[in-house]
């Protein structure tokens, strides 16, 4: 049996708005926030902890077998920082979140991040790297960029995502 629902990807730089948005995308369609960031903590899909950027190293291939089963069926939002390790087959529509570099710059020291990490997420969304992965890894008309800089933002954007999600629907009624 395929799908009928779509998976959705919403990435981006740390600090640019993931979270939040999935959790309002989740209330407003009911489609399954899945923080990929949690499934690696919670079931042990790293190799370990990197004190010095303050971050689990992802063992990439266990984090796939073990959200697969679930994901495939549809219906999930993958909150994550990346992107481009996911089948394409799991995948309709990947939203890259964007910041302006000082509303990021505020959020990611609002979380006393280590400087060196600070930096190279400013450096990351300065030189658009998640937009770019996410071009190179899954068809360009999937692929849509949105500013994540308010709480304006944000509404708007759950509202963009709600409204391509019900047109996923009408365009495919018996799943895919």
């Amino acid at each position: 049996m395929g799908r009928t629902k779509p998976n959705i990807i919403v990435t981006g730089t740390p600090g640019v708005g993931k979270s939040s948005h999935c959790e309002l995308l989740a209330q407003a369609t009911g489609l399954k926030h899945l923080s990929v960031n949690q499934v690696v903590k919670d079931k042990s899909c790293h190799d370990g902890y990197d004190d010095e950027l303050k971050s689990w190293i992802v063992d990439e291939d266990k984090l796939l077998d073990e959200i697969e089963e679930d994901v495939k069926k549809g219906g999930y939002i993958l909150d994550w920082h990346v992107c481009d390790i996911f089948p394409k087959s799991w995948i309709d529509l990947v939203v890259v979140l964007r910041a302006d570099s000082t509303v990021l710059y505020d959020r990611l020291k609002s979380r006393n991040y280590p400087e060196k990490k600070l930096q190279e997420n400013l450096d990351a969304e300065i030189m658009q790297v998640i937009l770019e992965e996410a071009k190179e890894s899954y068809d360009e008309e999937i692929v849509v960029e949105l500013q994540s800089n308010n709480s304006d933002d944000i509404d708007s954007n759950v509202e963009r995502i709600s409204l391509w999600l019900e047109q996923w629907s009408q365009d495919h009624p018996d799943g895919i």
